[in-house]
């Protein structure tokens, strides 16, 4: 019906590990599973993959959360047997580590190895865990999709984002705010948050963070709810508390 849909890299990331734990599974491979993810991640996706990825039955998996930028994805990524992660913006990919990739292997050569084993060796031998290979990243989602027979609208449909909006309010001193180490909450300063968590508990369904911007003098505000109206009075909300406190 001419309506767009974004299959952005929560997608990927979700179409991409749904399936990785499944041959996991099905392979009968001990291994864990790390799925990384920064606050921007859409709510939606991060329910998704706790609540159908991570749920599978005997799956050793995790998902953190850590703070923005691919450094700190790719580094807690590392933790694991096998790591994953994509911001929204695409960046990210799949890593496996020496030694999964040694049962992997061996999985995949004895006499009664398993399908899965074989497809999941491929995988580990396509996918770059140098992150910035879009053609690499391009042929892991088709080959996956072709293994499922899903279709992009089927894999759209996995789940329904929320809708978010983020704004940026000029401070004097960014730097006077101060952050969890996942930027889901503010520490500093300490009057700030409890004023947060006020203005999401107004909106059922919601979430909200504040951050210093690491690029912009600035702070960012996000803000996500059922609707985009609601998610940006809260976003204004929020960015008005902010302003009263820093401004």
């Amino acid at each position: 019906g001419g309506e767009m849909h974004l299959l952005d890299g929560d997608k990927i990331l979700a179409l991409l590990c749904g399936w990785i734990a499944t041959a996991l599974k099905e392979a009968s491979l001990d291994l864990s599973l790390g799925i990384v993810q920064t606050a921007y991640a859409n709510g939606a996706s991060t329910e998704y993959l706790r609540g159908k990825v991570l749920a599978q039955e005997g799956l050793r998996g995790e998902l953190a959360m850590v703070a923005t930028g691919v450094k700190h994805l790719h580094h807690r990524a590392l933790d694991y047997d096998i790591g994953a992660y994509f911001e929204a913006n695409g960046h990210g990919t799949v890593i496996f580590s020496t030694e999964s990739r040694a049962k992997i292997a061996a999985a995949a050569a004895g006499p009664d190895a398993t399908l899965a084993a074989k497809r999941l060796l491929a995988f580990s031998q396509l996918i770059n865990p140098a992150v910035g290979d879009a053609l690499s990243d391009m042929l892991a989602v088709h080959g996956v999709l072709g293994l499922e027979g899903r279709s992009y609208a089927e894999w759209s449909q996995l789940y329904a984002e929320l809708p978010s909006t983020m704004t940026k309010v000029l401070v004097k001193d960014r730097a006077a705010i101060k952050t969890t180490a996942d930027e889901q909450r503010v520490t500093e300063p300490a009057a700030l948050q409890p004023l947060v968590d006020a203005a999401v508990q107004q909106v059922a369904g919601s979430r909200s963070f504040v951050r210093p911007s690491g690029t912009e003098d600035c702070v960012r505000v996000y803000a996500e709810a059922p609707t985009l109206e609601e998610a940006n009075a809260l976003a204004a909300k929020v960015g008005d508390e902010v302003t009263k406190l820093l401004g």
